[in-house]
């Protein structure tokens, strides 16, 4: 549920779950509704994130709406001064500095809305979305199905091997599953 605040308040809201638990699904659907409203929105993704649409925010359901792609936290805050409610995607993919421009926008009155994966393939606290998550008034945890058990499904298996953890991809390299099958597949990373 979205809150209602104030105008003139800032927040931050964060989406986060696994892979194909909606999250990006969620975040279009209330820059949609702030759209009717009649506030000025700005989406925004990281520039590495090319998958479905090098200028949009796309969902695994193929749903979108244009995004500014930028290369890191500090060009994001420099295109926010007009909009009354910033949208980011991918948060995990962006730098640290991301936490403090969320902190700052909120400040200004903003209204910040995050989606990301808040845990990597090997089920490790993903960059910056721990932190965002502790600043953010709101937290929506979302859940896939997984498709091996049926249970609800919060880890993302990566089944094609590779040992780098940014690794942007679909159904082609990631499978949600549960907690009992993420480890039957013995996928928890070692450190």
């Amino acid at each position: 549920m979205e809150p209602i605040l104030p105008p003139g308040t800032g927040w931050i809201e964060v989406i986060c779950g696994g892979m194909f638990s909606g999250k990006t699904e969620e975040l279009l659907r209330r820059v949609r509704r702030a759209q009717i409203a009649g506030q000025r929105v700005l989406l925004f993704k990281p520039e590495i994130d090319t998958r479905y649409h090098p200028l949009a925010i796309v969902s695994h359901d193929q749903n979108s709406l244009q995004a500014h792609p930028v290369p890191n936290s500090g060009s994001l805050y420099l295109m926010s001064s007009e909009a009354d409610v910033i949208a980011i995607d991918e948060a995990q993919f962006f730098d640290d500095g991301i936490i403090t421009v969320a902190d700052r926008l909120a400040d200004e009155g903003k209204r910040v809305i995050i989606a990301g994966l808040d845990m990597d393939y090997c089920g490790r606290p993903f960059g910056p979305m721990p932190s965002l998550m502790a600043i953010a008034e709101f937290v929506t945890k979302l859940h896939a199905v997984c498709t091996r058990t049926g249970l609800p499904a919060h880890y993302s298996y990566r089944r094609i091997p590779s040992d780098g953890t940014v690794l942007p991809g679909g159904a082609e390299m990631y499978e949600p599953v549960s907690r009992k099958a993420f480890y039957e597949l013995g996928a928890k990373c070692r450190d």
